[in-house]
């Protein structure tokens, strides 16, 4: 429906809908499913879904890391390399293959399913979004050159030889060098004299504040999750809220409506994203093989193992299928799609692109075979 051939969802319109799913229906669906399964007992219980994240992201980006050196990618896409194996997409796609599972009446976990998946996963999307927005957004800092674009044919500039002395005539002479450096002393120490500690205070904090992107962390599936397991915490604004019988039932019952279309919509907005295909990727057949390789079929058997591992030390609720699932899910799903959103907002949005491509097309046959195998390791 995105094609240049039938045109319905065209470039605006792609926009409107990625808007209106982050926006306003993804959050319904994660204020309504998290608040209405999250306690306190459970917040300390679900340790280790953020705790999974975390791990499964620092693991992936090993894997990334001895993948480029392998492969060795183009300049300047080492990092970018690494960020594509290793950030996967632990929000959006876990909560359709949970919908479509949870479905079928036959499925093999209890009646809770789509309730308690949907508020495991969105438990830890809040992890999910601070790596984004913090180690994905440096990873992916421009080059030196400044920019991603950069031609080959491209040649440092020659410095001056020996005998032109063009461009190194001094501005200004020794003493008068002296003397400036001594007055821009002076100010330096008259300015810290008379600032307070109030001042100091609010540059630090307005330093950390943009250093972080705190701007970009706060984004609505974010406030949606934080605001979820407040109210969700505290019994009193929990049966206010939540429950069928409270007075302000009415404002979770219209979340769970709009949510219930955050499914189909969040289909058509990833299939629209993908529009423009591999487009003119400067990564090459060998740098994308590797990251679809690694990120598919090398990184799931390391979170195989991390689950596993946390499953013998006790670190998992007694006998919850679905919470091990979710878990195994986070290690299974092809790059993240915000991270490619980070990518654009970074310069090098085409590449992206074309990874993203790939990366879901064989993620359709990945994901089924690796689902496969959870499902006769659970049951």
């Amino acid at each position: 429906m995105a094609s240049k051939y039938v045109n319905i969802l065209p470039a605006n319109g792609r926009k409107l809908l990625n808007g209106l799913v982050f926006s306003l229906l993804l959050p319904c669906l994660i204020f309504s499913q998290l608040g209405q399964a999250i306690t306190w007992e459970k917040m300390l219980e679900w340790w280790f879904i953020p705790a999974n994240v975390v791990l499964g992201s620092i693991s992936g980006s090993i894997i990334g890391y001895i993948t480029a050196s392998i492969v060795r990618p183009p300049y300047p896409y080492f990092k970018f390399t690494i960020v594509q194996i290793g950030i996967g997409n632990i929000g959006n796609v876990p909560l359709v293959l949970i919908a479509a599972l949870c479905r079928d009446t036959s499925n093999p976990f209890s009646d809770t399913c789509s309730t308690n998946g949907t508020a495991y996963i969105s438990f830890g999307q809040w992890v999910g979004a601070i790596i984004l927005y913090t180690y994905v957004f440096h990873m992916l800092a421009p080059p030196p050159e400044g920019t991603f674009d950069i031609v080959e044919e491209t040649l440092p500039i020659k410095s001056p030889s020996d005998g032109d002395t063009t461009g190194q005539v001094p501005l200004l002479t020794h003493d008068e060098q002296e003397e400036e450096e001594e007055q821009k002393h002076e100010e330096v120490v008259e300015t810290n004299t008379n600032s307070s500690r109030k001042s100091k205070i609010i540059e630090i904090l307005i330093f950390l504040y943009e250093k972080l992107n705190l701007k970009q962390l706060l984004h609505p599936p974010i406030i949606a999750s934080v605001l979820a397991m407040f109210l969700g915490a505290i019994p009193f604004l929990k049966n206010q809220i939540f429950e069928s019988g409270g007075p302000l039932f009415f404002f979770t019952d219209s979340c769970t409506i709009l949510g219930d279309a955050m499914i189909p919509c969040i289909l058509l907005a990833l299939g629209g994203n993908l529009i423009n295909g591999p487009g003119s990727s400067k990564l090459g057949f060998r740098t994308t093989a590797a990251i679809i390789f690694a990120r598919l079929v090398l990184v799931p058997p390391a979170g195989l193992g991390i689950v596993t591992l946390a499953d013998k030390l006790g670190f998992l609720p007694d006998g919850d299928k679905m919470f091990r699932f979710v878990l195994l899910l986070q290690h299974t799903m092809p790059t993240s799609v915000l991270a490619g959103a980070v990518a654009n907002l970074r310069g090098c949005g085409r590449e992206a692109a074309a990874v993203l491509f790939w990366v879901h097309i064989f993620a359709v046959f990945s994901m089924a075979g690796w689902i496969v195998l959870y499902l006769n390791i659970l049951f």
